[in-house]
């Protein structure tokens, strides 16, 4: 759903129904784990692994052109989200087989259930003629980027529950997250750094084939979201920056950069119901 793909004219029910089928299928697998208890390890695990492949499915039908008849490229808010949130759980699946993250699947399922829905409801605008061929690699950057940095947002949400149980009760309860502090911590910026490489490479491309540059919201607030990673990085090297206040700073660049792309399309997508270049 990156490039998402559907008919240029208005496509029937019956052709749209079988390219969404497994979009349907990952957000009944997805809705199913959600709804199980933290304690149902293993169904947990088979749904979200279910959900998760009917999701890939869902992606690469979409971005064949499916069932549909004339394919054309097309992008927004919601593609984004999805792709997103599909490379959050690859990462999330393969780490928790190494690294016990516990507490997070019923989570990533609801999460990865929002962003099937939205993608099906919301499959994205036409893109223009004439955008670069080199934006397809622009967006895979980004979308890569996010990826990481959302799965540093869920360190950075074991981190702070664990800080809050050493605080309130005692290290043993600490425990309760399944990784050593120290390494989840080390874990999480590694992530960040990966994430702040790619996005750099990303805004750099895109900087290069934009012709004009525009100062839009999304130039904005990706910018304002790489400056604070910058920041965070800066932090960590030159003063030991850790803990609760530099999950802070991952939080804030993260909800920047969510703001940079998701945020502007879903509101002139949305909202503003504004035809989009």
């Amino acid at each position: 759903m990156i490039l998402s793909f559907a008919p240029s004219g208005n496509a029937a029910i019956g052709p749209w129904l079988l390219g969404a089928f497994p979009g349907l299928l990952a957000f009944v697998a997805y809705v199913a784990a959600a709804l199980r208890s933290e304690q149902s390890e293993r169904a947990l695990r088979i749904l979200l692994t279910a959900g998760w492949v009917a999701h890939a499915a869902a992606i690469a039908v979409d971005a064949s052109g499916g069932a549909s008849g004339d394919v054309a490229a097309r992008f927004g808010f919601a593609p984004a989200l999805s792709v997103t949130l599909w490379l959050v759980l690859a990462v999330y699946l393969v780490e928790s087989r190494f690294l016990p993250m516990l507490g997070m699947r019923r989570g990533l399922a609801l999460l990865g259930a929002v962003a099937v829905a939205l993608s099906l409801m919301f499959p994205g605008a036409l893109l223009h003629p004439s955008v670069s061929r080199w934006a397809p690699l622009h967006w895979v950057l980004g979308m890569s980027s996010y990826a990481l940095f959302g799965v540093a947002v869920l360190h950075a949400v074991l981190l702070n529950r664990a800080d809050r149980q050493m605080r309130q009760r005692s290290a043993a309860a600490a425990a309760a997250v399944g990784v050593p502090l120290l390494r989840l911590e080390r874990l999480t910026f590694r992530l960040v750094e990966a994430g702040f490489a790619v996005l750099t490479l990303a805004l750099v491309l895109g900087a290069w084939f934009a012709n004009p540059w525009r100062w839009d919201h999304k130039t904005v607030f990706s910018l304002l979201g790489w400056a604070v990673f910058a920041a965070l990085l800066a932090g960590r090297h030159a003063f030991g920056w850790r803990g609760p206040r530099a999950m802070r700073w991952v939080y804030a660049g993260a909800g920047l950069l969510l703001l940079g792309y998701a945020g502007s399309r879903f509101v002139l997508e949305v909202v503003l119901q504004r035809p989009l270049a």
